[in-house]
This record gives structure tokens, sequence and C-alpha cells, in this order.
């Protein structure tokens, strides 16, 4: 970003820089992050170890899980930092960095949960050639693709960044370094930012979500033909918890980057429930609606049980 102030740094102002709420604050992100960071590493954990889980479905949530506590990763530890030194400076570097990681990670969900929505559009819909379609080789190369998009995606958006010019104050009232905090202290947006800005939403928001919302049109489709209300109930629940997790990820972000920009408070609301409350309660979704995942989770937990029990001394 060229600079026409000579700044060097930003300074962070989270949560209107209240001090007397800082310990709940640090509790409730330290909190968050751990929860989040265990159950996305259990869910990942579980999924390599069982053969059983060796499957499309479960490769994308293995995945799913990789982009939540990058999620997390991101951006809870400088906030942490910031509340524990009281050191709210950030330099451009720092910031950047931060954005095109926060920007990798958004980006790779996006076209994640659509593969999602497909790989249950071809089990339903096309069942007879599931494993032909979404074979190991496709899904392997479908995970690579998807990775470097987003990189791809992610430098770019980097780069148009940089050709603005800052000339606003440099103090963000937010707990990361996002794009409507950052545009904030623009006084100009560059051409190439607005054309990229239009691809992202149109090629990794709107695509996805309108290719994802056919996908569903179809499965219900084919459900509500099923002759049996079993069937009907069992194809339909290996999609619920896709269809909980695109709801609530869609809504949070469409809210929040539609409130106004003087709404700060409720600006860090929302960023805290799309960086931080949904990667933490995506798996938990997963693992209450997936009897595959509960059960290998539990055959975890108890495994790791008896290796303590039997690796104590016995007492005489």
């Amino acid at each position: 970003m060229k600079n026409e102030t000579s700044m060097t740094y930003f300074y962070f102002l989270p949560f209107s820089g209240e001090t007397r709420s800082k310990p709940f604050i640090m509790s409730f992100f330290f909190l968050i992050y751990v929860v989040g960071v265990l159950i996305n590493s259990s869910i990942i954990t579980v999924i390599c170890l069982e053969v059983q889980l060796h499957k499309p479905m479960y490769l994308f949530i293995c995945n799913l899980s990789i982009v939540d506590i990058f999620y997390t990763s991101v951006t809870v530890p400088k906030l942490l930092h910031m509340l524990l030194s009281g050191n709210h400076i950030v330099s451009f570097s720092h910031c950047y960095t931060q954005f095109c990681f926060f920007f990798l990670v958004g980006a790779a969900e996006d076209i994640l949960l659509f593969i999602m929505a497909y790989d249950r559009y071809v089990a339903i819909c096309n069942p007879l050639h599931y494993h032909r379609i979404l074979s190991y080789r496709n899904c392997s190369l479908i995970i690579i693709g998807i990775w470097t998009v987003a990189f791809l995606n992610s430098v770019m958006f980097v780069t148009s960044i940089l050709n603005m010019s800052s000339c606003h104050s440099n103090v963000i009232h937010q707990f990361f370094c996002d794009i409507k905090s950052l545009t904030k202290t623009t006084c100009r947006t560059s051409q190439l930012f607005i054309v990229i800005t239009f691809i992202e939403i149109l090629m990794l928001a709107f695509i996805p979500l309108m290719c994802t919302l056919i996908s569903y049109f179809q499965i219900f489709s084919v459900i509500s033909k099923m002759k049996t209300k079993e069937s009907r109930k069992k194809s339909f629940s290996t999609c619920s918890s896709h269809i909980t997790i695109i709801t609530i990820y869609y809504g949070a972000g469409l809210l929040g980057y539609f409130i106004p920009l003087y709404s700060e408070v409720l600006d860090i609301i929302f960023n805290t429930i799309y960086t931080n409350i949904i990667p933490m309660i995506n798996p938990i979704i997963y693992s209450l609606q997936n009897s595959n995942i509960q059960s290998a989770l539990l055959r975890l937990v108890r495994g790791m049980c008896f290796l303590e029990q039997v690796s104590r001394p016995v007492s005489k």
C-alpha cells in the first residue's frame, strides 16, 4: 500500500479499547481458540486413522477442519498477544500477511463448501457413478485445485491493496486485518482492486453459492421421489449437517459485509462469529449429525483411555 502520510504501521483498537473487559475478552477468545483447535484436530485425527472414513465426503470434512483451524489461528493468537502485552501496533507487513492468509482460507472454504454440496449431489442423484466421478485421484486433484486457486486469489487481492494509497487515520477498530478495515484507511481505491473485488464476489461467492443451491434443488427433487420414508430420511440426514453449515456460514458472512461502515460494534460481533464461532461449531455439527464420525471418535477416546490404563504402573 502506498503511504501518502509516511505511516508504517496500523494501531488496532479492538472492542473500543475497553481495558476493564480485557480479562473476559481474553478468556472468551482463548477458550474458543482452544476448543476449536482441539475439536477440529480430533476430527482430522479420526478421519486419518479410521480406514472406513477414507471416503470423499470425509476427505472434504477433513479439509474443512484444516481450514477452520487456520481461520482461528490467523486471527486469535495476534489478538491475544495485543491484549496481553498492551501493544496494539501492527506493522503493514504483518497486517498484509494476516490479510493474505485470511483470504486464502476464506476462498478455500467457499470452494470447499460447494464441492461438498457436489459430493452429496453425486451420491444421491448419480450413486452408480459416485466412485468413478469422485475417485481417489479426482478428489486429490480437487483438493490441490482448491488450495491453488485460493492461494492465487489471495496473492492477487493483496497485490491490488498494495497499489492503493493510505491517507486516512491508521487506527483500525477491529481485532484483525480485514478488507473493510483496510479500505477505511485509504483515500482512493485502485482500478485493479475494484476489478479483483468484482471477480472475487462473482467467482468465489456468488457462483459457488448458486451452484450449491442448484445442487440441493436437484437433491431434494430426487429425495421427494423416493418411495419409502426411511430412504428419504436417510438421504436427507447425509445432507443436513452441510445445509446447516452453509446457512450459518453464508448468513453470517452476508450480514457481516452488509453492515454499514460506521457500525463498528456490530462489525466486530459478526466478524467474531464468522472467524471464530463458526470454525468451532462446524466440527460439532458434523460430529453430532454423522454417526460414523461419532463412532470413530468414541473408539479413539476409548483407545486413549485404554492406553492410559495400561501405561499406569501397578501399585504393590
